[in-house]
């Protein structure tokens, strides 16, 4: 084979590469299950706090909670796009506030099929969308670094120690 040509440390380069390659999907779909996890705990804190403040909005059991933020998160990932694109005149015309009125429906269907999560009316589901929209920017901005990443503990960078003289205004050099 053409191997026996290559250099050993450029063959080994080769096979740390074809390694790599073979892992790259394998990091990949880590990443992007890690960042679904962290949307979706993100959301059951947003519900959970909507629950506790909104009057008309409750859940019977923890897995009811739970069950009813990870379809809220299928519900925003696929029908929600869809609204927001036939409702792009609206959402236009009102400057945005129909898009306030999409989360609202989105939080407003969880319950027909999670029997154990309750939304008492429009009304409630309004405003505990605009209570999970808020809590679910806040833990989002709170965890995620400057470089786009999810991190346990936000990071800022070092301070770096600035190596010069200072010089008093109204003081002269001699």
């Amino acid at each position: 084979m053409f191997s026996d040509r290559i250099p050993h440390a450029a063959a080994a380069q080769a096979d740390f590469a074809k390694g790599r390659l073979r892992n790259a999907r394998k990091f990949a779909y880590r990443a992007a299950m890690r960042h679904f996890v962290f949307r979706w705990l993100v959301t059951t804190v947003g519900v959970m706090v909507a629950a506790a403040f909104i009057p008309g909005i409750r859940y019977d059991t923890t897995g009811a909670l739970i069950g009813a933020a990870l379809l809220l998160g299928i519900l925003n990932a696929f029908v929600r796009p869809v609204l927001l694109i036939l409702g792009a005149p609206l959402i236009l015309l009102t400057l945005g506030i129909f898009i306030l009125l999409v989360n609202g429906l989105m939080l407003y269907w969880v319950p027909s099929i999670v029997s154990a999560f309750h939304v008492d009316g429009y009304r409630s589901a309004f405003w505990g969308a605009i209570v999970v929209g808020i809590i679910s920017w806040l833990l989002s901005a709170f965890f995620r670094g400057s470089d786009g990443r999810v991190h346990v503990l936000t990071h800022h960078t070092q301070l770096k120690r600035v190596q010069g003289r200072v010089i008093e205004p109204g003081l002269e050099e001699p």
